[in-house]
């Protein structure tokens, strides 16, 4: 699934990383705890999350995930939005919740880490 398609779907804005916006995103992980997201190991995946805050970003990082989308409303700070164009990454933001926005791209074919 393109990143573009994901974006309608969750009715996001890609705040960073516009350009990636034709990249296949094959697998989705819902959670905002980030202890959950340091035992994956998966390419192309969408991390979905509403912990929005620089600490989300360092562990996609580590974990090599490259696609962030924050739920509920909320929003990337400057710092964030620094930080994941340093490291090439890809933000978008949803007003949908975690159990929604993960039921809609399931429902759509994005499959799961397990």
């Amino acid at each position: 699934m393109k990143l573009a398609e994901i974006a309608g779907i969750l009715e996001a804005k890609i705040v960073c990383g516009e350009q990636f916006a034709n990249d296949e995103i094959r697998y989705g992980f819902s959670s905002d705890l980030m202890s959950d997201v340091l035992t994956l190991d998966a390419e192309n995946m969408l991390l979905i999350t509403g912990l929005s805050n620089v600490q989300a970003v360092r562990t996609a990082e580590m974990s090599d995930i490259k696609y962030i989308a924050f739920v509920r409303n909320k929003k990337a700070s400057d710092e964030i939005l620094e930080l994941a164009i340093e490291n090439g990454m890809v933000i978008l933001e949803s007003p949908f919740s975690l159990f929604k926005a993960s039921g809609l791209l399931y429902h759509a074919g994005l499959k799961p880490i397990y």
